[in-house]
């Protein structure tokens, strides 16, 4: 793989944004496992050495790309398979062992809580076995002010609203209404936040 095979991380985002279908082989096939690469290296650095909540949060700055804001918080390990397509906002907090597969794309708003071992996957296999290396992207939105309860994943093409609690051990395969908790496998509604 030659480094003019691979596209750069803004037309990658643009492309996932567009949820471009990916085929095995081709060039974003190609960037997918570049990006991973990459992403490896960071945490790596991340996992297997002590860091100061500062470090951490510059390490996540140069996984992502982007600028982290200095409220952010991550207790490590952490786990992605690209990096580059995480966004979070104010106040954030990662608990360790959390694994985010978010080359679809992954929102995280301010305020948000994830719980330890949490999943976030933004990517879907091709069902037909002769078709099943080709990729669907799809992304992951969590607003403001949610929980993600420990041990949950989070399936792609779901939004979870502002203030909502995703309890733990949940698999959340449908969009989660503002200010709802739910719970299970499939998660589902159990009441609203009041007030």
């Amino acid at each position: 793989m030659t480094e003019d095979k691979i596209l750069s991380v803004e037309e990658f985002r643009d492309l996932m944004k567009k949820r471009t279908y990916v085929e095995e082989g081709s060039v974003l096939f190609e960037t997918f496992h570049k990006l991973s690469s990459d992403a490896q290296k960071i945490t790596m650095e991340l996992n297997f050495k002590y860091h100061t909540k500062d470090e951490i949060r510059e390490l996540f700055s140069v996984l992502t790309k982007s600028e982290v804001d200095e409220t952010f918080g991550l207790f490590p390990p952490f786990y992605t398979d690209c990096g580059v397509n995480i966004k979070v906002g104010k106040n954030v907090f990662i608990n360790s062992c959390c694994r985010f597969q978010d080359q679809g794309g992954i929102e995280i708003g301010d305020g948000s809580l994830i719980g330890h071992n949490v999943t976030i996957a933004t990517l879907n296999h091709e069902f037909h076995p002769e078709k099943r290396g080709n990729i669907n992207p799809s992304p992951v939105k969590i607003g403001k002010n949610v929980w993600i309860g420990s041990d949950s994943t989070i399936l792609p093409d779901v939004t979870i609203e502002d203030g909502a609690i995703v309890g733990a051990g949940s698999v959340v395969t449908k969009s989660v209404p503002k200010n709802a908790v739910v719970a299970g496998n499939p998660a589902k509604v159990i009441k609203y936040i009041e007030g």
